[in-house]
């Protein structure tokens, strides 16, 4: 019963949360106050530049990578590792230290895939990169990735409850991108 822990642990530490941090150790405006307001990697390049939306990336998907890691390296069962995933892709949504408003979940769901398994992390992030590549729009590529994810999660792990649970990640990743979405439709999306 003390695995359960796990879950508690795995959304406190997607609680963190990286863009916030890095602004403010690098003296830059709080995302949530400048351009879209949304404290995610994309609008700290806008505030900071590439470097600190490198770090901010980087620490969005070990916040979802380092969880599972610790749960699969504990030998939790498939149940427990599904609630595990989403502790830590909703503690970056939803963050407890800083007001329940996060990012977007992009990050952080691709540091969950990659603590499944590596395979599973590689195949989605070379998603990303191939539509990215063809359109040129981050979002687009972003999208494109969190549809397809459950079916990788099925042919490549084939555990029902993670498959479950990433189709529940790619809803709300779908919902949370409802703006760009919209902004796609109209061929205005940057």
């Amino acid at each position: 019963m003390i695995q359960w822990l796990l879950v508690p642990g795995a959304y406190l530490f997607g609680s963190v949360s990286s863009a916030i941090i890095v602004c403010r150790l690098m003296g830059l405006e709080d995302p949530r106050e400048q351009g879209s307001g949304n404290p995610g990697a994309t609008n700290v390049m806008r505030i900071g530049g590439k470097k600190a939306a490198a770090i901010t990336l980087l620490g969005d998907a070990l916040k979802g990578l380092v969880p599972v890691l610790v749960a699969k390296a504990m030998n939790v069962d498939s149940l427990l590792l599904s609630c595990v995933v989403f502790a830590a892709f909703l503690g970056h949504l939803y963050p407890l230290f800083f007001g329940f408003k996060g990012g977007k979940g992009v990050a952080t769901s691709f540091g969950v895939t990659l603590g499944v398994t590596w395979l599973l992390g590689i195949v989605v992030s070379a998603t990303w990169f191939i539509v990215y590549k063809v359109g040129g729009i981050s979002s687009l590529a972003a999208l494109v990735a969190a549809t397809l994810t459950p079916l990788y999660v099925f042919l490549i792990v084939g555990d029902v409850n993670l498959v479950v649970t990433f189709v529940l990640i790619s809803i709300i990743l779908l919902w949370r991108h409802k703006s760009n979405i919209q902004r796609l439709l109209v061929g205005e999306e940057r």
